[in-house]
């Protein structure tokens, strides 16, 4: 297989190390342009897609707690410029055990806390076992973990039951995050925001602003900046991050200058941007992610697979781009999960893609029982994507002769609600696309909500899983996207480019999947 612009070739040592996580999913490689500027000072407005639902980056894997919280909180690893896995309070890449069982991590010296306390062994094992108990991507990793100790003040050691080829993958990413904590503060809900990053927590009125200042005492890694990698540098002041739900208002605010950053515009805003002269830069992600629709497999009427295989028979994925996107320069239309000339690439289960067949849904819902129960989608506007997917998600499922009920709420409001599975049957949500499988979407894993687990799922990816040889690991990909479109615990509806946009006065800034502002700094 030749060589994948976004899958550069690398080393079997070297992929073994990184967990696998060979890739960049970008227009342009997640190289920072970071210099060593030396402006330092002033106030950033960052205008996001809502109110955090949560400041605990461990309990919800929503892009946004994960974008704004990794400020505060970090890993011990994490992505460089071409999605390389590096450390981060790690001191070195860890020391695999020729089982590939054991994991030596031996960390960084003289991190402090923002509480002025300096990180050790213990809080690092404290964090993760937390991350393990509420985390669903932590839980997915608890399943194959044996133990977790510290080997001294600056040595932790992580003892597997089976070789685990994304552990870490899943410790590096910012949604969800293995964020680390001092012990002390560990507790459920968080009460004290206390972590090593950057910046750290000033301020917060829900629903109006989030305000964090620079830590004076956070200790940088000494590696030129590289993605998420390498000195991060607190140039600003003050980063503020004001929940702004309406796309258009936050592309207003963008060409008035009120906001030095908008994340997530609609696409159709691209012309303005473009005509707004040099003050405001447009930021266009190519596979910047894939959206996705949740199907509740615990309970109400989708509970049954044979009424989920209806419903996807009924779906025209292709349409519901073009409404979600409204060009197709912005999204592609494929059933497989990712790009050719990938490792993962696979046409399996492609048969089961936008079929868009009412009389065969109909059919296939009429031997499953189906007795006119409303199907109830869930879904926010606050991505107007997600919205215009679902009307037309909607449309062709009474076409089908299915009835629904479109709820409509906040973004906040759908992530709590999807964790009781009685409020609703269908989700719509969407994830970045990443090189390593198992760390989106969420569902791979244990406990997300959908609740998808069977015996057939666990078989198909302990097999994937345990493979740490990417020429042999690719392959397996196969069984499991076959799998998902013949349980359908979600659809991958396909994917799509990102557009934001910023001031051309913040400096520095490095285009992401989780947007981040360290390194940043704003023109004088």
């Amino acid at each position: 297989m030749n060589a994948h612009p976004l899958f550069p070739q690398m080393t079997r040592r070297r992929l073994l190390v990184s967990a696998l996580l060979v890739a960049g999913c970008m227009s342009l490689p997640l190289e920072s342009v970071y210099a060593q500027a030396s402006v330092r000072g002033g106030s950033a407005n960052l205008a996001m897609i809502g109110e955090l639902q949560s400041m605990d980056p461990m309990t919800t894997p929503t892009d946004l707690v994960g974008t704004v919280m990794q400020h505060v909180y970090e890993p011990l690893y994490t992505f460089d410029g071409q999605w390389n896995i590096q450390p981060m309070l790690a001191d070195t890449m860890p020391a695999i055990s020729a089982d590939g069982k054991t994991y030596t991590i031996a960390l960084r010296q003289g991190v402090k806390f923002h509480n002025g306390k300096d990180m050790s062994a213990d809080d690092v094992v404290a964090s993760l076992k937390r991350w393990m108990a509420v985390s669903a991507r932590g839980k997915a990793v608890g399943q194959v973990v044996t133990s977790i100790a510290a080997q001294g003040p600056l040595t932790v050691e992580i003892q597997l039951k089976t070789i685990y080829a994304p552990l870490l993958a899943h410790l590096a990413m910012p949604s969800g995050m293995a964020g680390i904590m001092p012990k002390e503060a560990i507790a459920t809900p968080l009460t004290d925001i206390v972590g090593t990053g950057p910046y750290k927590l000033k301020e917060r009125k829900p629903d109006q602003y989030t305000v964090f200042v620079r830590f004076d005492e956070y200790a940088a890694r000494s590696e030129p900046a590289s993605g998420y990698a390498g000195k991060r540098e607190a140039l600003l002041d003050e980063l503020r991050f004001v929940p702004v739900p309406n796309a258009t208002t936050r592309l207003e605010g963008a060409l008035a200058g009120q906001f030095h950053y908008a994340d997530l515009l609609q696409v159709e805003s691209m012309g303005r941007l473009e005509k707004a002269g040099p003050a405001v830069v447009p930021i266009l992600t190519q596979n910047f992610g894939f959206p996705y629709i949740v199907f509740n497999t615990k309970e109400g009427v989708l509970a049954s697979q044979p009424m989920r295989q209806a419903v996807q028979t009924a779906m025209g994925e292709a349409e519901m781009l073009m409404a979600g996107f409204g060009d197709p320069r912005f999204f592609t239309a494929e059933p497989n999960f990712f790009p050719k000339d990938t490792p993962f690439y696979s046409d399996a289960g492609a048969a089961l893609y936008n079929q868009k067949n009412p009389k065969l849904s109909k059919e296939q819902a009429g031997k499953a029982g189906y007795k006119d129960e409303p199907v109830r989608i869930m879904v926010s506007r606050q991505y107007e994507f997600h919205y215009n997917m679902a009307l037309v998600m909607a449309e062709h499922l009474k076409r089908a002769g299915f009835k629904t009920d479109l709820m409509v709420v906040d973004w906040a409001t759908l992530v709590q609600r999807r964790n009781d599975p009685k409020l609703w049957d269908i989700y719509v949500t969407h994830s970045g696309l990443f090189p390593e499988p198992m760390l989106s979407p969420p569902q791979l894993g244990e406990g997300a909500p959908g609740w998808w687990e069977t015996d057939t799922k666990k078989a198909v990816l302990a097999a994937f899983n345990s493979e740490p040889d990417v020429a042999k690991r690719g392959p397996l990909w196969g069984p499991v996207q076959e799998l998902v479109y013949q349980e359908v615990p979600f659809v991958e509806v396909g994917r799509f480019n990102g557009l934001s946009a910023r001031s051309a006065k913040l400096q520095g800034y490095t285009p992401a999947t989780w947007p981040f502002f360290w390194n940043t700094s704003l023109a004088q």
